[in-house]
This record gives C-alpha cells, sequence and structure tokens, in this order.
C-alpha cells in the first residue's frame, strides 16, 4: 500500500489511545510506519482537533503531540491541504449518507488522492469509498 489517509479520530487515537483502534486499523498504521508509506491527515482534521481541544473535547496534549510528530523530519505524516480537486470530489460523498461536511471532506481527500481511507465511521464505510477498520 502506498498511502492513507487518517480520518480525524484515527489521528486522536493513533496518538493517544491506540487500544481504541482495530486490529487491522492498527496493523495497518505499523505497516505503514514500517514501510514509509505516506499516511495523510487531512487539514480539515487538524481544525477539528484544534476545535475539539476548544471545546475541552480533547486534551491539549493530542494537538501538541500531532504537531510534534507532523514536524519530524522523519514523519511519514503530511498534510493533504483541501484543494480545488479535493473540493470537487466532495460531490461524489453522498450527503444522504454522510452529512457531515467535515467527514465529506475527509472522504474526498481519499478518493482524491486514490487511498484507502482508514475509519471507524459507519456513514463513511456505507459509502463506496475503500476504507479500512
Amino acid at each position: 500500500m502506498n498511502a492513507i489517509v487518517l480520518d480525524t479520530h484515527v489521528v486522536v487515537w493513533a496518538l493517544l489511545q491506540r487500544n481504541r483502534l482495530s486490529p487491522t486499523a492498527l496493523a495497518i498504521l505499523e505497516t505503514a510506519n514500517q514501510s514509509r508509506s505516506t499516511v495523510y491527515v487531512s487539514a480539515i482534521s487538524i481544525v477539528e482537533i484544534i476545535y475539539l481541544v476548544e471545546k475541552g473535547r480533547l486534551p491539549d496534549e493530542v494537538k501538541s503531540r500531532l504537531a510534534s510528530v507532523m514536524d519530524s523530519p522523519n514523519t511519514n505524516m503530511k498534510v493533504a491541504s483541501l484543494n480545488r480537486e479535493i473540493a470537487d470530489c466532495v460531490e461524489h460523498i453522498p450527503r444522504n449518507i454522510v452529512p457531515d461536511m467535515p467527514d465529506r471532506i475527509i472522504a474526498a481527500t481519499a478518493m482524491y488522492l486514490g487511498v484507502p481511507l482508514v475509519s471507524r465511521d459507519k456513514k463513511i464505510r456505507a459509502t463506496e469509498l475503500k476504507t479500512i477498520w
């Protein structure tokens, strides 16, 4: 596997609560790290994490750990910026199945990049998008 995209909750759990990841998701992350495959984090996930920290729903530690991992020169994690092509892919993520816009953007990111999305989200997994959980 060349690359994967992580849903926001997977990013948080990978940083703070690895026991919440499914065995398959954990294995995929470990394989990606060992093989140096690219692990994409959507820019919207970073915004969501900041928002959830501000609301007190996540500890501030998650922001600093994410920044530390992403800023490391040895990291295989990359930010997937929101661009026009990803925005265009949002239309292909059915709103009646995935109503939450950040989820649609994350799914559209995986669609645009042509890589699987690691997500526990049942709504996203109900689409035709290649997902791993």
